[in-house]
């Protein structure tokens, strides 16, 4: 009979499925003890990345780390432990005026996933990754011991653990800065794009603004290869909003929240459905340009209304694709890599482009570069590993990168904190799987 610490594990894509132990523990002492009992170790936060990063033989999940500690609402710096969920600082610093410098997709990640993995967002051209805002968090090392890590203190385990993905050791608190709003509310503009030429033009006349992101329709070929939707935005103030919201600036009513009850069948999501798909959402802004003001809840997090949605993918689960391809060669990188997908028949629901501004040198781990970053959702079959390891060869060929977080099945090129940890007890499956594809 197997231990009950022995479990079935997935991240959200539901791929791949491991059996691993895995554990969780609130006290420094008892993370400390299991620390010093095992050989190999990964810590693990709410499993919402897609990949396989936060995998391996042995697992610590961050759960049960879940408290704040405290709140400086005079200057906007929160300290929190490391498992503590973004939607948990939303929830309470909303309200005082605050919100986060930096998020991804979902806010349902941990603060100690954020650090691990240097989340961006869609103001990486304006205001960087999430450690530009962190100014320091405890880090228990392989030998047991707490250190503090910050810019001036421990700063060579502060920048390695900085897009790290968990391999210097277990991030236990963590303390940032929150950036101060006066409404909970964004004033978009979404505008059509009909090809990859507009979308590039649209990007590089929007850099002025906080918030960019636009949506691709990856099935399109030819004169409307790249054919999207450009959402632009910024933190409205109170004195812009209608009158029925200016009210309470601050707090968003409560939404219905529904929910994927159970796996869709494999043959649901296929090249018909998701190009039908495709077409109704582009179909659906019926102007050119359209001006409005929407909750930041829709604008940063519109899957997040839905529970459970990766099951739509089916029970063979699904990878997101993500890479930066330089600015220089941005649009011909992105010209390829759609025509490939295209070819394939392989459709994305989720086609995201951001532009990335310049990178910090000092965050040597980070994903970002100065370019057009592209996220895609690819379902499970046969057939994906071979356009995986094509799309590979056009990111290496323009001199892009993959990004860590999201990855399973790359043959992802070394980076600099795999060579240099190699000996560290802190490992995962993606770790692993890295070396062996490039021994």
């Amino acid at each position: 009979m197997k231990p009950n610490f022995i479990q079935k594990v997935t991240n959200w894509g539901n791929f791949p499925v491991v059996e691993k132990e895995i554990r969780s523990e609130d006290s420094f002492k008892k993370i400390k003890e299991f620390v010093l009992n095992h050989n190999e170790i990964i810590a693990r936060g709410n499993g919402r990345c897609y990949g396989d990063a936060s995998l391996g033989e042995t697992i610590f999940s961050t759960k049960k780390l879940n408290k704040f500690i405290s709140f400086d609402r005079l200057n906007g710096i929160i300290e929190c432990e490391s498992g503590v969920l973004l939607s948990d600082v939303l929830e309470i610093s909303v309200p005082q005026g605050y919100f986060l410098y930096v998020t991804p997709g979902t806010k349902f990640i941990t603060v100690g996933g954020a650090i691990a993995s240097d989340i961006h967002g869609k103001n990486h051209h304006a205001e960087g990754c999430f450690s530009e805002y962190v100014t320091e968090f405890k880090l228990m090392t392989e030998n047991g011991n707490i250190i503090t890590c910050s810019r001036e203190e421990n700063s060579d385990k502060f920048w390695a653990t900085i897009g790290g993905m968990g391999l210097t050791g277990i991030i236990l608190t963590v303390k940032f800065k929150l950036k101060n709003i006066e409404s909970a509310y964004i004033r978009q503009e979404s505008i059509k794009a009909e090809n990859l030429d507009e979308i590039f033009r649209l990007f590089e006349e929007s850099e002025n603004w906080t918030y960019t992101v636009a949506w691709i329709d990856c099935l399109q070929k030819g004169k409307n290869l790249g054919r999207s939707i450009l959402m632009r935005g910024e933190h409205a103030f109170q004195h812009e909003l209608p009158q029925n919201l200016a009210k309470q600036p601050l707090r968003l009513k409560k939404k219905l929240q529904p929910t994927i009850p159970f796996y869709f069948p494999g043959f649901v999501l296929n090249a018909l459905t998701v190009k039908i798909f495709n077409l109704l959402y582009y179909k659906k802004q019926a102007k050119k340009e359209v001006k409005s003001f929407i909750d930041y809840e829709t604008f940063f997090y519109p899957l997040d209304a839905i529970n459970d949605w990766n099951k739509i993918y089916g029970k063979a689960g699904f990878i997101q694709y993500q890479m930066v391809i330089p600015k220089e060669t941005g649009k011909e990188g992105m010209k390829q890599i759609l025509e490939t997908i295209a070819a394939s028949g392989n459709g994305s629901f989720l086609a995201v482009l951001k532009l990335f501004g310049k990178n910090n040198p000092q965050a040597y781990n980070s994903f970002p570069v100065e370019g057009y970053t592209l996220a895609l959702d690819f379902k499970v079959n046969s057939k994906l590993k071979k356009l995986v390891e094509k799309l590979d060869d056009i990111v290496q060929q323009f001199g892009g990168r993959i990004y860590l977080t999201k990855d399973s099945m790359s043959r992802s090129s070394l980076t600099n904190y795999l060579k240099n940890i190699q000996s560290s007890k802190f490992v995962s499956l993606q770790h692993k799987r890295i070396i062996n594809n490039n021994s």
